[in-house]
């Protein structure tokens, strides 16, 4: 078993590759970008609040589906759980960093509703997104784990958490690939990229995105269903693509501050920084690692402590 979920998360990555490798070639290729003309003061009204409803419809439509499951039991509170867990991170994000790392330039695509945050206010569509992005990943992963992509699932959940030792197990490789990714954005942006200020927002991704998978890759990777996995970051691009580079960039419902960006950005999208990219792939890597963790200790019936350190 465990030879095949290895096999099953290398061929995820080797897909993500397969595809990422043709995309950055011939978006390298656009050396002089189209500009957008906007002649209006006010082309997209409501634009960031209404496109909200591409997180929300599939929420409620997938929502409905799980919480009416009659077999789907301790998913449900490790669903409610993780999201419990992952939202006060956007939350943080917004309040703390949302101003250093981005710009709301077009006030008429939002509601005149605006919260707190460190050196400004952010509208809140930013901490609306966070929940129900959050959600949707979950959903997404959590419909295709347990219906779309059912033949790969772990049968016997319960049985195969009570087995575990612990869950809590340091992954040297998780930490290897976040030090390496932070130094060489650190590198790029002192010494390559020509703007002043420093990576912060590559930094704080990566952190988020690789302190689960630290801790917990060595016992999620057996019973995360890849397959699903792959449909989730598939479905979480496309509506990325859909969302951020056909519209709100070249629209103006969010910016980014390029003081706090690693200064590498796709020319051909509106110069979406890097970032970016990281985001929708990290976001549901971090997340769905999170949610197998939490289901396998609820599974195992064992206390929070003899689940994560063990009997001893």
């Amino acid at each position: 078993m465990q030879n095949r979920h290895n096999k099953a998360a290398a061929v995820v990555i080797y897909i993500i590759v397969v595809l990422i490798i043709p995309a950055a070639l011939t978006l390298q290729t656009v050396i002089v970008p189209g500009q957008l003309v906007v002649t209006s003061d006010n082309p997209t009204p409501l634009g960031y609040t209404i496109s909200l409803s591409l997180f929300i419809i599939p929420m409620l439509a997938i929502g409905w589906w799980f919480f009416r499951h009659p077999e789907i039991r301790f998913q449900k509170k490790a669903f409610i759980l993780t999201v419990s867990l992952l939202f006060p991170l956007g939350v943080i994000l917004d309040v703390l960093f949302g101003n250093a790392f981005f710009l709301f330039q077009n006030h008429n695509a939002v509601l005149d509703i605006s919260l707190p945050a460190v050196n400004g206010s952010i509208p809140i569509e930013e901490f609306i997104f966070y929940l129900s992005g959050f959600i949707v990943v979950l959903l997404i992963y959590a419909w295709g784990d347990e219906y779309w992509f059912l033949r790969y699932n772990i049968p016997d959940y319960q049985s195969e958490s009570q087995k575990l030792e612990k869950i809590l197990c340091f992954h040297p490789f998780s930490l290897i690939i976040a030090t390496l990714l932070i130094a060489c954005s650190v590198t790029y942006k002192l010494w390559f990229s020509g703007e002043p200020g420093f990576p912060w927002y590559f930094i704080y991704l990566t952190i988020v995105a690789l302190l689960p998978s630290l801790g917990f890759y060595h016992c999620a990777k057996h019973f995360i269903n890849w397959r699903a996995f792959s449909f989730t970051v598939l479905i979480i691009v496309l509506i990325s693509l859909l969302w951020e580079v056909t519209l709100a960039l070249p629209y103006q419902w969010w910016g980014f501050q390029h003081s706090a960006m690693t200064g590498i950005y796709i020319q051909a999208w509106h110069e979406l920084p890097i970032e970016e990219i990281v985001l929708w792939f990290s976001v549901s890597y971090a997340t769905v690692i999170l949610y197998e963790v939490i289901k396998i200790w609820l599974a195992s019936n064992k206390t929070i402590k003899q689940a994560f350190l063990g009997e001893h």
